[in-house]
């Protein structure tokens, strides 16, 4: 079953959705006991409580009257980012001249490297990606798989990390490359507002295999990126025994799972997003995540 928040006749709501048909259902149609329709982090609460349900093969309303928005506009706290959790990225990245002080022989990290991405740079499909005067020479996208977790829980262990996933969809962990490198660590060159496009839709946990879904990310229709889930150093039931070892998790919380080698960066020269350059990146499984970079207001 896929998730989405969207906008329909004026009202935001979370839907389930059929994008074979083209088709959503409010959740209140398929779950009347939720008691919150319009946002995703409190239908997670619920429906982590609730068995797994079918969508009708009929019915539903057009998905043409609707605007999809990011799955989860507002998490519990800021997005929880891995660094470096592909060996070729890592290496790529190693040798690009913007991992600032990061010394050679920690090329590939030993442990997953854990940051954050403020929640203000969420933004949904088909939403621009924000070219900023003063953070619009180096901006790179990074194709990745998010997890959202559904319930509570710290201290989880590995051999049970699966069961606190509510579901996964896609995210783009947009970088200004030149921030990134002059202040020596990642949060300015990846907090700019709207640097992080995600979606379309959160897809069930048990409705796709985590350990083999295929990550790709092309630019104008030109293949950037191309890998599995299968290559991450650190999977998710690490990622999420690390993160939760002295920090209680909560549903809706969001995790990107890091991005695999052929970001802008890793060309010579880089080939960094220009106006109207169109990025889609998809995970098989889930769907595609599209978003056109363009130069907007500096300030509001």
């Amino acid at each position: 079953m896929k998730f989405a928040t969207l906008v329909h006749q004026g009202a935001q709501l979370v839907a389930c959705v059929d994008d074979v048909r083209s088709v959503f259902w409010p959740i209140s149609e398929l779950f009347p006991e939720i008691s919150d329709t319009q946002d995703m982090v409190a239908a997670i609460t619920q429906l982590a409580t609730l068995a797994p349900r079918t969508p009708p093969r009929t019915g539903g309303h057009p998905m043409g009257k609707a605007k999809l928005k990011a799955p989860i506009l507002v998490p519990p706290r800021n997005i929880m980012c891995v660094g470096k959790n592909y060996r070729d990225h890592a290496r790529e990245f190693a040798t690009s001249g913007y991992d600032a002080g990061t010394a050679s022989e920690e090329t590939v990290p030993e442990h997953p490297i854990i940051f954050t991405k403020p929640w203000t740079s969420i933004s949904g499909t088909e939403d621009d990606i924000p070219l900023l005067q003063g953070v619009d020479q180096s901006v790179d996208y990074e194709g990745e798989l998010a997890v959202i977790i559904g319930k509570p829980g710290r201290h989880i262990p590995m051999d049970r990390a699966l069961e606190y996933v509510f579901g996964y969809t896609i995210l783009n962990d947009v970088t200004a490359r030149d921030l990134q490198r002059v202040h020596k660590q990642w949060y300015l060159g990846k907090a700019v507002d709207g640097f992080a496009p995600m979606g379309p839709w959160i897809v069930a946990a048990n409705d796709v295999n985590v350990s083999d879904m295929r990550v790709r990310c092309s630019v104008n229709g030109e293949s950037r990126q191309d890998a599995n889930t299968a290559d991450l150093i650190f999977g998710v039931p690490t990622l999420i025994a690390t993160i939760s070892r002295g920090m209680r998790l909560l549903p809706g919380d969001i995790i990107a799972t890091g991005t695999p080698k052929g970001v802008g960066i890793g060309f010579s020269p880089p080939k960094f997003l220009k106006e109207g350059d169109v990025v889609e990146i998809s995970i098989s499984g889930i769907g595609i995540l599209r978003n056109t970079a363009r130069h907007g207001k500096t300030s509001e």
